[in-house]
């Protein structure tokens, strides 16, 4: 599939249409035969005054700008929940067609956009629908991200080293002994540290049960033990402790909270999922809704900038075509011959590497010409 396409409008110059799109078509297979090309159906749209158009043109840029990067947007997330869901990515499809033949074989919705409106009309509708779209996609995506944070607190705490991370599924009730005066306390410590603790926690302080330390956990930099001793000698032995570079972790094993922590993950897994496969089906729903917009806005774009180019009344051949980069100024050089244009030199690029026309527009050519960028 091709990812970029340019739509082109040429002065009719006084010929049919079809006259005009046969001798492109030759020229193309003759001189740049690896070159798709695709007539463009533009409806006969309403005008309106010259003023108006002027007035619509100023905006239709920044337009197409904010609608080719909502259609971005959104294809990245789909690319990025499928990752994730191991999907194996498949074309996205617009009205139930691959994206691009939506575009070559591109044709008017008369009745989601009746030809009739104005043309300020259509494309503030248009604007409105994709930015409702944007806004949804943000709510969403916010939603989504929030479980998928707390998700990964809690993996960042089941994964991380002893020093930090929870301790619940490595203790176990039996491991524990907690009397009216009898306190286990659990004890990291450096895997370089252990022959320096199993040598020292019971001198740490005074009141500690004799070979009452035993390991519960290694990972790669800490291992973990229990001590027992006096409940009254707690906080002396934690502070002991810390100056020969032990660290004690407060805990305090409770089935019911274990078990809430359980079912906890569980919800918040459940949701990730919900909220992924939601997101992904409204994101496939919505990418089609953002492309059927953005083609229709391109057919008013070609539309408008073809009458301010041409005059009136509108008498156009409006084109999609993909070179490849090694083609493109043979291509555009096929286009400037068949747009024919008296003051075509206006157009082309100044010494100094700027375009005439319009203000240095980069796609300032004797004839209409923009380019979509699929993704």
């Amino acid at each position: 599939m091709a990812t970029r396409y340019w739509v082109v409008s040429l002065p009719l110059q006084n010929s049919p249409a079809s006259s005009l799109w046969s001798r492109l078509q030759e020229s193309i297979s003759k001189n740049s035969f690896d070159t798709p090309l695709y007539r463009f159906n533009v409806p006969n749209l309403r005008v309106g005054t010259l003023d108006s158009l002027l007035s619509l043109s100023d905006d239709l840029v920044k337009s197409n700008n904010f609608i080719e990067a909502s259609s971005h947007k959104i294809r990245r997330q789909i690319e990025e929940l499928e990752r994730v869901s191991g999907i194996n990515s498949s074309s996205l499809t617009v009205d139930g067609v691959p994206v691009d033949s939506y575009l070559t074989r591109f044709v008017w919705d008369e009745a989601r956009y009746p030809t009739m409106s104005p043309l300020k009309e259509i494309v503030d509708g248009i604007h409105v629908q994709v930015a409702k779209i944007e806004d949804d996609l943000k709510v969403r995506v916010a939603e989504y991200n929030n479980v998928r944070s707390q998700l990964n607190a809690i993996n960042r705490k089941q994964t991380g080293s002893l020093a930090v991370r929870d301790l619940s599924n490595m203790v176990k009730p039996q491991d524990l002994i907690t009397t009216e005066h009898l306190v286990t306390l659990l004890a990291v410590v450096s895997k370089y540290s252990q022959k320096d603790w199993l040598s020292s926690y019971e001198t740490l302080t005074t009141y500690v049960v004799p070979r009452s330390s035993k390991l519960l956990h290694e990972d790669n930099e800490y291992a973990l033990y229990t001590v027992t001793l006096f409940n009254r000698d707690a906080d002396n032995f934690r502070t002991k402790a810390r100056e020969r570079g032990f660290q004690v972790r407060d805990f305090e094993y409770n089935s019911e909270t274990q078990e809430s922590r359980k079912q906890e993950l569980e919800k918040l897994m459940q949701d990730q999922e919900t909220l992924r496969s939601s997101l992904l089906q409204w994101c496939y729903a919505s990418y089609g809704e953002v492309f059927t917009s953005w083609m229709h806005f391109c057919a008013v774009r070609v539309s408008v900038e073809s009458i301010l180019r041409y005059g009136l009344p509108p008498t156009f051949l409006s084109v999609v075509l993909s070179p490849s980069v090694k083609s493109e100024k043979k291509v555009r050089s096929i286009l400037e011959g068949l747009a024919d244009s008296s003051n075509s030199t206006f157009w082309k690029v100044d010494d100094e590497g700027g375009m005439g026309g319009f203000g240095g527009d980069a796609d300032a050519y004797p004839y209409v010409s923009f380019t979509i960028n699929l993704i």
